[in-house]
C-alpha cells in the first residue's frame, strides 16, 4: 500500500481549514453588525408597581421579586392574608384577583393585573359583614382562625363561580384550603348558608 504523500495531507488540511473558515465568516459578519446586548436587569432594583387593593390604589416601589403576600403584609399593612406554608399548598394566603382565587405567596406583585380583594375588603364600610363572614361565625366554621381569611375568600369564589350546588362540589372547590383544626363540615355548612344571601 503506497504511503500518503505530505502533499495529500497538506491539501486535505488546507481544504478543511478553508471550509471551516468560510463557514465562520457569515457568523462573524452578523456578530459585527449586532448591537451590544444590554446587561440583564438587576432584580434588586426597585420596580414601580400599581395595585388596586380593596378599592384603593397603591403606587409602590418594590423589589421585583416581592410576592403579593409580602406586599400586602409588609408594604400595605393588610395582615389578614396569612403566611402558612409559603409554598402554595395550604391556601392560607388566598386572595381574589379580579374575582378569582390566587395564592398570594406564589404571585409576584409586579405581575398582578386586576383588582385585588383581601379579607379586609369584604365587609361594607359601615362594618356590616359579608354574608360569607357572617355564615362562618354562625356555623362556627373555624377554631384557631389562622386559615379562615383564605377559607372565606375561597368560599366567596366558590359561590360566585357556581360551585356551591352540592356538598361534594363545595368540598372539591375548597380542597386547596387546608384547616388544621378540621372544621371542614362547618365550612361546608357556612357556604351553603351564605349562597342564597349572596344572590348566587
Amino acid at each position: 500500500m503506497p504511503a500518503r504523500s505530505d502533499t495529500t495531507l497538506n491539501r486535505r488540511a488546507l481544504l478543511t481549514g478553508t471550509a471551516s473558515g468560510a463557514a465562520l465568516l457569515p457568523l462573524a459578519a452578523v456578530a459585527q453588525n449586532e448591537p451590544p446586548r444590554p446587561p440583564p436587569p438587576d432584580p434588586r432594583q426597585k420596580a414601580n408597581v400599581a395595585l388596586d387593593i380593596n378599592g384603593q390604589h397603591y403606587a409602590l416601589a418594590l423589589d421585583a421579586r416581592t410576592t403579593l403576600l409580602d406586599t400586602l403584609r409588609l408594604h400595605v399593612g393588610l395582615t389578614g392574608s396569612k403566611k402558612g406554608c409559603d409554598h402554595g399548598q395550604c391556601g392560607a394566603c388566598t386572595v381574589l384577583i379580579d374575582g378569582k382565587t390566587a395564592l398570594s405567596c406564589l404571585t409576584l406583585a409586579v405581575m398582578v393585573r386586576g383588582p385585588v380583594t383581601t379579607i379586609e375588603g369584604l365587609a361594607k364600610p359601615d362594618g356590616t359583614l359579608h354574608p360569607m363572614q357572617q355564615a362562618f361565625i354562625d356555623q362556627d366554621a373555624f377554631q384557631c382562625g389562622y386559615c379562615t381569611p383564605g377559607q372565606i375568600l375561597s368560599a366567596v369564589a366558590c359561590v360566585q363561580s357556581g360551585h356551591a350546588a352540592s356538598p361534594d362540589s363545595i368540598r372539591e372547590f375548597m380542597s386547596g384550603n387546608l384547616c388544621r383544626c378540621a372544621a371542614y363540615p362547618h365550612i361546608v355548612a357556612a357556604i351553603e348558608q351564605a349562597e342564597p344571601a349572596m344572590g348566587a
